[in-house]
């Protein structure tokens, strides 16, 4: 499921277009902004992978495949992943990090920088505290992207990924002024 906002003529030439990843072995769930020089942020598209209810061999070719057309659709020009740190067990560790590597491939195979977050930086990134809910990252996400409704649990984690990235890429751009000044 795609949910688009912006249409293709978006904020400006020096805009940068943004995937964010939130990989899961049951739910992948991605979403693209754009953020311009000025930190301005604009939603263009979110939506969630749901491939459970396969077996998990096919899940793994239904995440890369889903996020190989999604990538063709929206054209991004850098990607940001979720970094997996924990799991309850080594099963399901093991099976998160094979869908995260279907979406990394996805991501590498289109010629994109990928940059990584662990969960904690994203969160603090989106909410402000580290250890935000689910209900409030997205809460806020809907707010920072002028949205009509919540996004999904995993598109809206997706959408912060790419907040997250976009203030991050912010902030070294400025110190790289700072620096050459």
């Amino acid at each position: 499921m795609l949910n688009v906002g912006a249409s293709p003529a978006s904020l400006s030439k020096a805009a940068v277009r943004i995937i964010g990843i939130d990989p899961g072995s049951l739910r992948t769930g991605y979403g693209i902004i754009e953020s311009d020089a000025s930190g301005q942020l604009l939603h263009v598209a979110h939506g969630c992978l749901n491939v459970s209810g396969q077996p998990f061999l096919e899940r793994i070719g239904a995440i890369y495949r889903g996020l190989k057309q999604v990538i063709g659709d929206t054209q991004p020009n850098v990607a940001a992943i979720e970094q997996v740190f924990m799991a309850r067990n080594a099963d399901s560790a093991l099976k998160l990090g094979q869908a995260r590597g279907a979406a990394l491939v996805a991501l590498l195979e289109a010629g994109l920088p990928v940059h990584e977050y662990t969960a904690l930086q994203i969160k603090k990134a989106a909410v402000g505290g580290g250890h935000a809910a689910k209900e409030q990252v997205q809460s806020m996400v809907r707010w920072l992207l002028k949205l009509n409704e919540n996004p999904q649990a995993d598109a809206a984690d997706a959408l912060a990924c790419a907040i997250c990235h976009a203030h991050h890429a912010s902030t070294r751009q400025r110190w790289q002024l700072a620096v050459s000044r």
